[in-house]
């Protein structure tokens, strides 16, 4: 199931299934089937009741239907209790970057409000001369808990999805803590949808590719990741418990701007494309502030 958030002109924000089980015709590729007539039922109410089907969610199939090009589709989680990011998982980045090869993982956050969907624009703000980006891939907690031990974690994924960790490297790198140069408005795109676990049979062999303006400037596999979903689930419920909702974006390959020689900053006018395999791309614009 590809889980992603919708409105149509006039409604609020609600849950839907991209590419429902009925037929609109051969003009209608694409659609969205909603959760409940009321368009009431957000992603997180989904992902809290546990069920990674529309029918074992709904027990019915009477939900609205739209065509795809009738709706907007939003950032698939809006509103999770969470984004965590790892920092310098993968070991190439970690070089690139500078920075010792984390025995321990490095864990950040990225705060709610920097959350936008696909589609909307990154705006690079007046008081940063440095802002970067980062493909990542992410998985989204179904069920909650603590001290989860690794072998474990297959019970608490929901799904994965996409983040571009867009970064204002001056402000993040002015201080130890990364949290506030990764988190101005909209430098959390997300998206386009939360692919549930049933449908990605190995998270950790995943191809993932960021391209600005058609040019690719990282290329790499998630199974070159340090620190994997098994580790990066016992290690977090070590901790604090996880939530259902909980964002964990597990960090960036090589080719980041920082690690470039000259240094490539992301420019107003630009548009930025991530592709994980089997979760689709994940594309914004960037505008100056």
């Amino acid at each position: 199931m590809k889980l992603v958030s919708f409105s149509t002109q006039g409604s609020p924000v609600q849950a839907g299934v991209l590419g429902s089980p009925f037929e609109l015709g051969p003009s209608h590729e694409q659609y969205v089937q909603g959760f409940s007539m009321q368009g009431d039922v957000s992603v997180l109410d989904v992902i809290a009741s546990g069920h990674a089907t529309h029918e074992g969610f709904t027990g019915r199939a009477t939900v609205p239907v739209y065509p795809l090009e009738k709706v907007r589709i939003h950032a698939p989680l809006a509103n999770p209790p969470r984004v965590f990011a790892i920092g310098l998982n993968y070991r190439d980045h970690a070089i690139e970057s500078g920075m010792a090869i984390p025995t321990t993982p490095v864990v950040f956050f990225k705060l709610q409000t920097a959350i936008i969907g696909p589609g909307e624009a990154i705006i690079l703000p007046k008081n940063s001369t440095q802002p970067d980006y980062e493909a990542e891939f992410a998985f989204v907690i179904g069920k909650g808990g603590y001290r989860i031990p690794a072998a474990a974690w297959r019970d608490h994924v929901y799904g994965y999805t996409i983040v571009n960790d867009v970064s204002a490297r001056d402000i993040q790198l002015a201080t130890s803590q990364w949290t506030m140069g990764k988190s101005f408005p909209t430098f959390c795109p997300l998206g386009p949808a939360i692919v549930t676990a049933d449908e990605i049979p190995d998270p950790h062999s995943l191809d993932i590719r960021l391209d600005i303006d058609g040019v690719e400037h990282q290329h790499s596999n998630t199974r070159e990741l340090i620190f994997k979903i098994p580790e990066l689930i016992e290690f977090l419920s070590s901790i604090t418990p996880l939530l259902p909702g909980d964002i964990v974006s597990t960090g960036t390959p090589f080719g980041v701007g920082l690690g470039r020689t000259p240094k490539r900053w992301l420019q107003p006018g630009e548009t930025v494309t991530i592709t994980v395999e089997g979760l689709g791309s994940l594309t914004n614009p960037t505008v100056a502030e």
